[in-house]
């Protein structure tokens, strides 16, 4: 721990002491299990393997400025845990069961959570597999659900700034009344190829569209996208996009800034007319976009340099809360000590 920069921590996988796991078998979910160990024993034919039979959630705890450790909208990661197991036929762990895990990861994990002060954060990666053998191809019966963290650093290292991104028509992200609304594996390995071919041109991330008609704009890679004009804070509606945790949080926070609150659909051709736009995530927070090039149209749509000023007060408020900085009027945070 000593050895531990925080204003250094980026976002990847650092070895904590402690992860927690369920396993469903014979009809029945087991009691906790508390472990030190960093793999598990799989079997080669397990369908999570083969079928893609996975899901995953990313959740973060926050040291605040009162020393408290809050854990930020837990019951509802673990209610979008149901759903994307529902989804996929596997067992669906109770919401009391996912929260107590997320709440024993944190304790058991303390002193791996970053001080306040640093932007860094405690991250947790609830992870669920079908365990099941066999080569069918059908629901697992089995399944396997653990809970690890790890401590990450502040997205924007030297602050929060405005990214580029593409528009690509060649790929799609989710097939209509696919998986896109559930947090599945094979969503985020649909995006890689689009992704690689945005970063080596010098796009930070790429905005997907619609997969029935290409015309409306649907995520900002992992993130919800969101766009600001005459008072509005403007979201795609679509059964494909993911319910983003962090863009319902935002969507509250906005109407309590007085904007107006508009879930639909967003065609590409509105995009000249926002003020601001961004993505949102648990991550970020928010990801604002400074430029967006369509690849196939070569148009390019600006939107400055800095911050839009709605962007950052939604930012600050939001962040005021994980730390503590601002009353918590929603209950939105569980204190875990």
């Amino acid at each position: 721990m000593a050895n531990i920069d925080w204003n250094a921590l980026g976002f990847g996988y650092c070895k904590t002491d402690f992860n927690v796991r369920y396993s469903f078998a014979d009809g029945k979910w087991g009691e906790m299990e508390v472990t030190d160990d960093e793999y598990i024993k799989i079997h080669m034919s397990s369908y999570c393997l083969h079928y893609g039979i996975e899901l995953f959630e990313g959740l973060k705890a926050f040291r605040g400025v009162d020393g408290k450790v809050r854990l930020f909208r837990v019951e509802e990661n673990a209610k979008r845990l149901q759903s994307s197991a529902e989804r996929l036929c596997l067992p669906v762990p109770t919401v009391d069961m996912i929260v107590k895990a997320c709440v024993e990861v944190v304790k058991r994990n303390e002193r791996f959570v970053p001080p306040y002060g640093t932007g860094a954060s405690l991250y947790l990666r609830p992870v669920m597999f079908g365990t099941s053998v066999g080569l069918g191809v059908k629901p697992s019966d089995d399944a396997l659900l653990i809970v690890y963290c790890s401590p990450v650093g502040a997205y924007f290292k030297t602050g929060i700034k405005p990214m580029p991104v593409v528009i690509d028509r060649d790929q799609d992200r989710a097939a209509p009344r696919g998986t896109g609304d559930v947090k599945v594996g094979g969503n985020y390995a649909a995006s890689l190829l689009s992704g690689e071919r945005a970063h080596k041109m010098g796009y930070s991330n790429v905005i997907y569209l619609d997969a029935a008609e290409h015309k409306y704009i649907e995520e900002c890679g992992a993130c919800n996208f969101f766009g600001i004009k005459d008072g509005k804070y403007i979201t795609p509606k679509s059964p494909s996009v993911l319910p983003s945790i962090t863009n319902k949080s935002l969507r509250q926070l906005a109407c309590d800034m007085g904007l107006e609150v508009e879930d639909r659909r967003i065609p590409v051709e509105e995009l000249p007319t926002f003020e601001e736009c961004g993505g949102c995530g648990t991550a970020a927070v928010i990801s604002p976009i400074g430029k967006i090039f369509d690849l196939q149209t070569n148009d390019v749509y600006e939107y400055g340099d800095e911050v839009g000023k709605v962007s950052l007060e939604l930012y600050t408020r939001l962040q005021d809360i994980q730390y503590g900085r601002a009353e918590d009027k929603y209950g939105w945070c569980t204190i875990v000590m």
